[in-house]
């Protein structure tokens, strides 16, 4: 099993940073992929980014491409989001998500079902 414990949320100015972090225990060593989704009140979770922790493979949604950069760093079995440019359509609740599984017929890496283990959120708030 795995265990996804997230950090780093709060409240923040429009235009501010915050760096969230995650950090995998349990049986990490076969993690394939992580990413992150953020979920808005009223609304469904949505894909935001993700990273290979072999090759270090990102991909982004299209709303945050340039402003947030995911990373990982495989000798604390951590994945971090830097976001920056910050603004109230960013304010969601923010998971984090990873799967151990190489491959998926089904889902892509930006569909919710595509990850096996999930953490319990932090809150993101972007005041104006």
């Amino acid at each position: 099993q795995v265990q996804l414990v997230e950090s780093g949320g709060g409240l923040v100015q429009a235009g501010g940073s915050l760096r969230l972090s995650c950090v995998a225990s349990g049986r990490t060593s076969t993690m394939y992929r992580m990413g992150w989704f953020r979920q808005a009140p009223g609304k469904e979770r949505e894909f935001v980014a993700t990273c290979t922790m072999n090759a270090g493979t990102t991909k982004y949604t299209d709303s945050v491409k340039g402003r947030f950069t995911i990373s990982r760093d495989n000798a604390k079995n951590t994945v971090y989001l830097q976001m920056g440019s910050l603004g109230p359509e960013d304010t969601a609740v923010y998971y984090c998500a990873g799967t151990q599984r190489t491959y998926s017929s089904q889902y892509s890496f930006q569909d919710t079902g595509r990850y096996d283990y999930w953490g319990q959120g932090t809150q993101v708030t972007v005041s104006s």
